[in-house]
């Protein structure tokens, strides 16, 4: 079972598609490495003096992070209710302000920019838009940084889709989301480039790309929540959702002993606004 997916339908839904279950997805989503956004520090030299704008905040969960370093955050949310838990969240830094936007309609009142930031956030942007609008927020010699966490497997490890895969024709029979992780090493072989989102052209300098491999181990309803939390499930109608992710707690119960592994690699691509 993939993460979110490539070319996501209905960019605009977005909000109304992750705004249902802001407290879910902060509960469960996996968050980002420490040393993640140590390396972000030093490959942009990111200090207390640089105005940082994060596109696509959701729940604050690198929000905070941003934050922890000492520089005033500006995040972007289009959810009004994940906006509203990333305020709650971000409530104990005062260098942090959440604006309820698409990146897109967002009005930036020319204010300009040393880094922007997505996280898991980027593919949700308009790519016609996107890029030229990081460009223009930017000061001349900023950086665009993406984070991401890409599902993965490891060869004779036991994953769920593989014990699932039945279940999910069952429910949701030919639907192209479906599919094995990639293998891990297969993704740490893409180290080039900004992955699976559309390319800026000569916008953005050459990227530095680094990995970070973390693991969630869950249980069945653990995992059935993890799943609720991410696009490919929400976009399911309620009826044919819910008893997949009910079948596919019990399969984990039963025959993967209560306790599975979601396997990530955390990502940081990052690239220097050309001129």
């Amino acid at each position: 079972m993939p993460g979110d997916p490539k070319t996501p339908p209905n960019r605009p839904g977005l909000g109304r598609l992750f705004d249902e279950v802001p407290e879910l997805y902060d509960r469960v989503r996996p968050g980002y490495p420490d040393e993640l956004f140590a390396d972000l520090a030093d490959v942009t030299g990111l200090d207390e003096t640089s105005a940082v704008l994060e596109v696509g905040c959701g729940t604050g969960q690198a929000t905070r992070s941003l934050a922890a370093l000492g520089c005033p955050v500006t995040a972007v949310e289009p959810g009004e209710g994940m906006a509203a838990l990333a305020r709650r969240r971000t409530a104990g830094f005062r260098n942090v302000r959440i604006e309820t936007s698409t990146f897109e309609e967002w009005d930036d009142r020319g204010r300009r920019f040393d880094v922007l930031v997505a996280a898991s956030s980027w593919h949700w942007v308009d790519p016609a838009i996107g890029w030229r609008r990081a460009y223009d927020v930017l000061r001349p010699g900023g950086w665009t940084a993406l984070l991401g966490n890409v599902v993965v497997r490891r060869p004779g490890e036991p994953e769920v889709y593989a014990e699932t895969a039945d279940l999910h024709e069952r429910f949701s029979p030919g639907n192209p989301g479906w599919g094995h992780p990639p293998l891990e090493d297969d993704v740490r072989g893409t180290d080039e480039g900004w992955g699976l989102v559309d390319d800026p052209g000569g916008l953005f300098g050459p990227t530095v790309v680094r990995w970070y491999p973390a693991v969630q181990w869950l249980d069945a309803d653990g995992f059935a929540d993890l799943l609720r939390s991410t696009s490919l499930y929400r976009g399911l109608d309620r009826d044919v959702r819910e008893p997949l992710l009910d079948a596919v707690a019990e399969r984990i119960r039963t025959r993967m002993g209560d306790r599975v592994p979601r396997r990530y690699l955390s990502v940081l691509r990052v690239g220097r606004r050309a001129g």
